[in-house]
């Protein structure tokens, strides 16, 4: 079969590009080296709850065209993103908000807790911060790092905090106000059947292989006969930029995730939230999700994740990529051999060495097909 594009990838970039140009006519072949669909996003049915397999994904956005894309794919509830963090024997609200300040220091209003932050923030009396532990001191004082910021992070990037450069941390939302929401933007929610139901609508009409990477679908396809090879005009790489020009240049870095799902059949409620972190850097796991709660699920039994970080290493799943000044330089010089290129098109978190919400997948996807019509 002859196809105008072969896309490497089932994830949210590849399925709404794949979608997008099939209903303009265009024969699109997608190849996923997962055994199933929907890249890092899919959800599957366990003792009837939606499963996050791959680590919560909440969607929120501002851009209300997209919010309007993604509804036409699936019913969004009404679900607000109201993480809490356990501090040893402590509880507090996320985002760092009048809830979190009120627990910690005992008051009550705005100007007591930013009394407070400003004293400890002038204590330090950090002007110039060379790193990471001294620009979170110097953006929200000592209480809020030492209980809420610096295990976390430590356990998240596999570092001191005082090994970590700067500008990983360019501010800290302290908010002023009882509001438990996470997210600022005006749409936020889950798809009600969970996300799996999104990439199986965009991808109809689309003949899509699961269970083959790029490379191996490539290797066989040319053992064929050439009366019996598939062909296409342009290839969209959703993969890492760097397995595609096979590590020519280095490989970029990544952080991982490890994660450990346990099935409680007789407990109905484990934590009272979908999202609790542990900011305790002895804690090995980072947060436990409890998916029942994002769709605010009741009955009996119930399902958890603990979420463990990971040093990266070739043939891991890359979930963050490191963006520092050694890893940009080095994705510099792939995006150049890319810019090169005339038939391949590199997208999304992997392709384009860059961390993506959901929202921003959709418009970046849009607007490539935008610009390969124009």
């Amino acid at each position: 079969m002859h196809y105008d594009y072969l896309i490497a990838g089932t994830g949210l970039f590849g399925a709404v590009f794949a979608y997008e140009m099939q209903t303009r006519g265009k024969k699109v072949l997608l190849v996923e080296k997962k055994d199933h669909i929907a890249g890092n996003i899919y959800t599957e049915k366990v003792m009837g709850i939606n499963v996050h397999r791959f680590g919560a994904h909440i969607f929120h956005t501002s851009d209300e065209e997209v919010w309007e894309y993604v509804n036409r794919f699936a019913r969004f509830n009404h679900y607000i993103n109201s993480p809490v963090a356990v501090y040893r024997d402590e509880l507090y609200n996320l985002p760092f908000n009048m809830n979190t300040f009120s627990k910690m220091w005992n008051i009550k209003t705005p100007a007591q807790a930013k009394q407070i932050i400003a004293a400890q923030i002038a204590e330090r009396n950090i002007t110039e911060p060379k790193n990471l532990e001294e620009q979170a001191l110097s953006l929200a004082g000592r209480d809020v790092y030492e209980k809420l910021v610096k295990g976390y992070t430590e356990k998240q990037w596999g570092r001191d905090c005082k090994e970590l450069p700067a500008f990983i941390i360019k501010r800290l939302p302290l908010r002023f106000t009882f509001d438990n929401n996470y997210f600022n933007d005006p749409y936020q929610g889950i798809p009600e059947g969970g996300y799996t139901q999104i990439v199986e609508k965009l991808l109809e009409g689309s003949r899509v292989l699961t269970g083959i990477s790029y490379q191996d679908f490539v290797r066989q396809n040319a053992q064929k006969p050439e009366a019996e090879r598939d062909t296409w005009d342009k290839l969209l790489y959703t993969g890492m930029i760097d397995e595609y020009y096979e590590y020519c240049f280095g490989a970029l870095e990544y952080r991982s995730l490890r994660f450990e799902t346990e099935e409680l059949p007789d407990e109905d409620n484990y934590q009272g939230n979908a999202v609790v972190n542990y900011t305790e850097r002895e804690v090995p796991y980072t947060r436990i999700i409890e998916h029942k709660h994002f769709e605010f699920g009741s009955g009996p039994g119930t399902v958890i994740t603990r979420e463990y970080p990971a040093q990266w290493q070739k043939g891991d799943e890359p979930y963050y990529p490191i963006n520092d000044g050694k890893n940009s330089a080095l994705y510099a010089r792939y995006a150049a051999l890319a810019a090169k290129e005339k038939n391949i098109l590199f997208g999304g978190r992997l392709g384009q060495y860059k961390y993506y919400d959901m929202d921003k997948v959709i418009r970046a996807a849009l607007d490539m097909v935008q610009t390969e019509l124009s």
